[in-house]
């Protein structure tokens, strides 16, 4: 018998924040760690500049960084940064 996706409500974010950063910088910090999942969100993660669990990084934001945030948003957490 095939295995079956079951989704676990507990699991993951109950809805995305609105893309409401278009300007500025925003604050990316990993708060789960990268390790089982696949090659794709740990090379995102890399690509992010992010090393470790619990590292922090500040990037302009832009709707290419938006992608990547998106692509791994369960993993991170991004707040504004006031300048």
């Amino acid at each position: 018998m095939p295995r079956t996706f079951v989704w676990h409500p507990g699991r993951g974010p109950a809805k995305t924040e609105p893309n409401t950063l278009t300007e500025g910088k925003v604050r990316i910090t990993q708060v789960r760690s990268g390790i089982g999942h696949n090659k794709v969100m740990n090379r995102t993660l890399e690509a992010l500049g992010l090393k470790h669990h619990q590292d922090s990084v500040v990037h302009q934001d832009s709707p290419s960084l938006r992608g990547m945030i998106k692509r791994v948003r369960h993993l991170v957490d991004v707040t504004p940064v006031k300048e």
